[in-house]
């Protein structure tokens, strides 16, 4: 209805002809520019997400956390205060292991950087003491190194493994990088006359179905980190590095496929 009212000019003078056609022109011209910051507005949103993850805002620099540690290992320390951000303690903390910190209260503060969106590098760890007091276990003093950090667009080099079969080795040889979906289980074997503990991973198939075992031969912290982390989880996908087929003779009377490195485990 606005815009046949701009629109008519019927039985109206030369001057409210202009009048109106500047009215409309002026229209058209704010409906231009609504659109561009509007566009503008919603390209700018996804950035924006990126520094605020579960209700928790960070901005680029200095960032302060507080909360009670619920995984620690190697140099990556979880806080579900600070939901969707892995902490990264570069160096040695106070009681000369992070594990130490597992289920105690801390504050500190960590440097945050659009380029690693999911990242907090502690710059300072304090650790709430049974007089309520606080006291200074961690100081960085050198620069991080991510060596087994997998980021999201690494991880998308992993494609999933699903349909195998224990007879046919050419589903899963010179793959090399893939993510499996299952269950991490540690059987026992003997060895030298003894039982001797074994890491493997039950892999499933797209219908749940178990279709064989990954034999486990080294984890990363980092994954070892995420299965603390998500230890309320069964079953999750294993990204792990396919070295050597087990035997024939072996993989048909014991479902080992082949043995792998592990290098990352999540909830997708």
């Amino acid at each position: 209805m606005a815009l046949r009212a701009f629109t008519s000019n019927r039985g109206k003078s030369p001057t409210e002809k202009a009048v109106r056609l500047l009215g409309l022109g002026l229209f058209v011209i704010l409906l231009v520019a609504g659109g561009i910051i509007s566009c503008k507005k919603k390209a700018a949103e996804p950035e924006a997400a990126t520094l605020e993850k579960a209700g928790v805002r960070v901005k680029e620099g200095i960032n302060s956390f507080e909360g009670v540690v619920k995984a620690a290992v190697g140099k990556y320390l979880y806080l579900p205060s600070v939901q969707g951000f892995d902490i990264i303690v570069q160096g040695k903390i106070e009681s000369g292991d992070i594990s130490t910190l597992v289920d105690k209260e801390i504050r500190g503060k960590g440097v945050f950087t659009s380029a690693k969106p999911s990242i907090l590098v502690a710059d300072s760890i304090d650790v709430r003491e049974p007089d309520n007091s606080w006291k200074t276990v961690f100081t960085r003093t050198e620069e991080a190194v991510l060596d087994d950090y997998l980021d999201l667009q690494a991880r998308d080099g992993f494609p999933a493994l699903r349909d195998i079969a224990y007879d046919k080795s050419e589903d899963w040889e010179g793959k090399g990088k893939v993510k499996v979906f299952g269950k991490l289980v540690k059987p026992t074997a003997p060895e030298g006359g003894q039982e001797k503990e074994v890491e493997k991973i039950i892999i499933y198939d797209k219908e749940d179905k178990a279709v064989g075992y990954v034999i486990v031969d080294s984890m990363t912290d980092f994954a070892q980190y995420y299965l603390k982390k998500l230890r309320l989880f069964d079953n999750l996908w294993f990204y792990v590095f396919i070295k050597d087929t087990v035997e024939w003779k072996t993989r048909r009377l014991t479902d080992d496929l082949f043995h792998a490195d592990v290098l990352f485990c999540s909830i997708f």
